[in-house]
């Protein structure tokens, strides 16, 4: 079996080959995953500038409402039903208290502690998420380190498997609520179901269009829907003021030790109240350190804490609301209002998942975890604004999938949050890499940050695995599929770059070899694209063996990514004159950029290197990739490699190169 590949070899310059080899750099986003990038058009950068005015300051903290926190604001439609819902002996007093106390705390410190005042700290040129805290941890260590690089793909994996239960959470909690709305007959809850999946095949189908129109409301809305759970909250705490004595952690302690073994299932429904924290950290780049903490301090977990405290006081006043709490806090002449406004709450939160999807996908490419992907931008002055074809049908199957196969919000609470610790977890371990070689703390602070914060993330892991009979097992068989195609891709990169490198001649020695026996020239200028610099590009030995001919002006082109979210414009293009017919020029892009060769190219005019991109020709290798038993990979592996590098984008739509101007010459390789 052998599989044609478009430009799969010198014309990958950067992301398969340079992160594959020994153990590559990696980024999040984070997870996003570094990037929600439906922020209100605040572009990036704002936590790492000058000072800002107050008015720009709030201007950023209210649009960080929208996307940092969309996710953790809907968590109060669901959270305390799960976790009441599985106390013993029901909604009594202890429990409730229990339960409010356990949330208070994972609010505080998760959220508070861990991401606000500690891992806020640890950002890459103002971004975070995972595989941005990973490249800073290589870069930390100066070296390539396979552990660290295992660890941000193990991040990565398992943030598109919360990518896909976020959306159909959020949506079927809310749309739920209408089954008790004034005036709705019993039979609706038919419906439900194909409601929820009405409106979120609605949201993945505008994501082409791009959301940069509407990006500005969402932060506004979702500050509008915080105040909303507050007053909420407020209407129901004088119904009964000792809910107060919730707020002491010695309740939650109480709590758990009453409950035993089954106290251990509860705290995977409390996890479900701080899902979306690692949001704090993966947007960082767009907002800034400090508005988010703003959002968070003075608006988002005041909020949080009073409508979890109001579904206290009334749960203990009413004990038959712990059915549904939250929505049995409406009261009826604003059902419907607030019911709209869940639903746009919970449709905003789940383009920020989207968004972070593609914004992570965007980083895995650069860093070589993924093969190259298609990515559009849908808006051209923000930069957040992408749009990834493939992972936006990936995500809408996914979800649709998770509607049909769960039915209600209560089934998908038991596969929601296993994702989202394990990827906390990830960011813990990172996190020692970071105290220890970066900020040179001693070696006893390092384990000491992270023995407490992986103690609380290995608890929370070790309740949510209990949900695995009942649905976690799905986001985990999702993230074990994805770590096995990006281990795959990155090792086959990995023995094609090094079996290139083996068969491939030094620069050096062939222009010896065309001094001695010079070629028939041709009028113009060639540019190879080629993964290593040193040795002479596939395409270059093949035009010369066939055509017999060598351009009057030859370029070595280079393209690589760097271990920082984004290159300068003075440092994107190095230049190195080999000789009169040969030049090197090596393009360099941060993880969170998209490469444009001919854009960068035109740096090279002003650094003298005279050419007309439209009468230059560019020269891809085009590699036919066969399956081997001896390449270092199983068989099946082989075979899954060259399926993913048959189904990688164009290089040429890729780098940007146009289309008139490339030529594509070929080999016959096995891996």
């Amino acid at each position: 079996m052998s599989g044609e590949v478009p430009g799969a070899e010198d014309s990958s310059p950067s992301s398969a080959p340079q992160a594959a080899a020994a153990a590559p750099e990696t980024t999040s986003a984070a997870t996003s995953a570094g990037a929600h990038g439906a922020a209100a058009g605040n572009g990036h950068g704002h936590g790492h500038g000058g000072p800002l005015s107050a008015k720009a300051f709030l201007g950023l903290a209210v649009g960080s409402v929208g996307v940092v926190f969309g996710d953790i604001g809907t968590s109060p439609l669901y959270a305390m039903r799960e976790a009441l819902h599985h106390a013993r002996g029901g909604a009594h007093e202890l429990a409730i208290l229990g339960v409010i106390s356990l949330v208070f705390w994972a609010l505080l410190l998760i959220v508070t502690v861990k991401y606000v005042i500690f891992l806020m700290r640890a950002d890459n040129k103002g971004e975070g998420g995972t595989l941005v805290l990973m490249a800073l941890a290589q870069h930390a260590l100066g070296r390539r380190s396979a552990v660290v690089f295992f660890l941000g793909m193990i991040g990565a994996a398992l943030f598109y498997g919360d990518g896909i239960i976020t959306p159909a959470m959020s949506v079927l909690s809310a749309v739920e609520g209408v089954k008790d709305a004034p005036g709705v007959p019993e039979s609706f809850g038919a419906y439900v179901v194909p409601l929820a999946a009405g409106i979120l095949v609605a949201l993945f189908a505008v994501q082409q269009k791009g959301t940069a129109s509407v990006a500005n409301f969402f932060g506004p809305i979702t500050a509008v829907w915080f105040l909303v759970l507050a007053a909420l909250g407020v209407m129901h705490i004088q119904e009964d003021l000792t809910i107060f004595r919730a707020l002491s952690p010695h309740y939650g302690v109480m709590f758990l030790w009453e409950n035993g073994a089954i106290g251990f299932v509860i705290l995977g429904s409390v996890f479900l109240a701080v899902t979306g924290a690692e949001a704090l950290y993966a947007d960082m780049g767009h907002f800034g350190k400090g508005p988010i903490r703003a959002a968070w301090a003075f608006l988002v977990l005041p909020c949080l804490t009073l409508n979890y405290l109001g579904q206290g006081a009334m749960v203990l006043a009413h004990p038959e609301a712990a059915e549904n709490p939250f929505f049995r806090m409406i009261p009826e002449f604003a059902y419907w209002p607030i019911l709209l406004l869940a639903m746009t709450a919970t449709v905003i939160a789940s383009q920020a998942v989207i968004t972070g999807a593609f914004s992570l996908t965007q980083q895995a490419v650069q860093l070589g975890l993924l093969p190259r992907i298609q990515i559009r931008r849908t808006s051209e002055t923000q930069a957040g604004q992408i749009y990834v074809p493939q992972v936006n049908t990936f995500l809408m199957v996914g979800v649709l999938v998770l509607l049909v196969m769960f039915r209600n919000s209560t089934n998908l609470a038991a596969a929601y949050g296993i994702a989202v610790t394990g990827a906390m977890f990830i960011d813990t371990l990172l996190f020692f890499v970071i105290i220890r070689y970066l900020w040179k703390r001693p070696l006893w602070q390092a384990v000491a940050a992270v023995a407490v914060f992986g103690t609380i993330d290995v608890v929370f892991i070790g309740s949510n695995l209990l949900k695995i009979p009942d649905g976690a097992w799905m986001p985990l068989a999702l993230g074990g599929l994805l770590i096995v195609v990006m281990w795959t891709w990155t090792r086959g990169a990995q023995i094609l770059a090094d079996k290139t490198r083996r068969e491939a001649i030094p620069l050096d020695d062939l222009i010896g070899m065309l001094k001695a026996r010079p070629p028939h020239r041709a009028p113009g200028t060639a540019i190879f694209l080629t993964s290593d610099n040193s040795t002479a590009p596939v395409a270059l030995m093949h035009n010369l063996k066939h055509n017999k001919v060598l351009h009057e002006k030859n370029v070595i082109l280079t393209v690589q990514t760097a271990d920082v979210p984004r290159v300068a414009e003075n440092d994107r293009v190095v230049m190195e004159s080999v000789n009169p017919d040969f030049k090197k020029i090596t393009i360099s892009y941060g993880f969170m950029e998209s490469p444009h060769v001919p854009k960068a190219l035109g740096i090279c005019r002003k650094q003298g290197l005279k050419f007309d991109i439209m009468s230059t020709s560019f020269f891809l290798g085009r590699r036919s990739v066969v399956p081997s038993a001896h390449s270092g990979m199983p068989l099946w592996q082989d075979n899954l490699f060259i399926f993913l590098m048959k189904n990688a984008a164009n290089p040429t739509d890729f780098f940007h190169i146009p289309p008139g101007r490339v030529v594509e010459l070929g080999a016959q390789v096995t891996v």
